[in-house]
């Protein structure tokens, strides 16, 4: 399993994109997306939501449980991705492309993300 070197990663296992104009896109890794099995359901923040980094905003259920979907930055929700939410499946075929969650206006910079090195070590342990 190969992570993205140009993103960064949360030890809750979302991954987060460089910022466009202050906007960021957030998903779930491919090593989440292993873990949970086939993903058939995804809620999803809405536009306009306020998210908190480390708090739930979403879950996302897969043929084995229901699992929390975590914010690993603060900001307001500017997209969510409605392919995701038409075809969860999505997260387990392309965690790191079409697979993508949601996208946030951040407020304040990100602090306790790793690398891509980082994140494989400690999925490694």
């Amino acid at each position: 399993m190969s992570n993205p070197q140009q993103l960064r990663y949360s030890k809750e296992h979302e991954w987060l994109s460089a910022t466009e104009d202050g906007v960021a896109t957030i998903g779930i890794t491919e090593f989440a997306a292993n873990a949970l099995g086939d993903v058939v359901f995804a809620q999803l923040p809405a536009v306009g939501d306020t998210v908190t980094a480390g708090e739930s905003c979403g879950e996302l259920e897969s043929t084995k449980s229901v699992s929390d979907l975590y914010s690993p930055v603060t900001g307001e929700v500017t997209e969510a991705n409605q392919d995701v939410v038409d075809d969860p499946s999505l997260v387990n075929s392309a965690p790191f492309e079409g697979g993508w969650l949601f996208k946030v206006r951040i407020s304040g910079e990100p602090d306790d993300l790793m690398s891509a090195t980082e994140y494989d070590a400690f999925t490694a342990g």
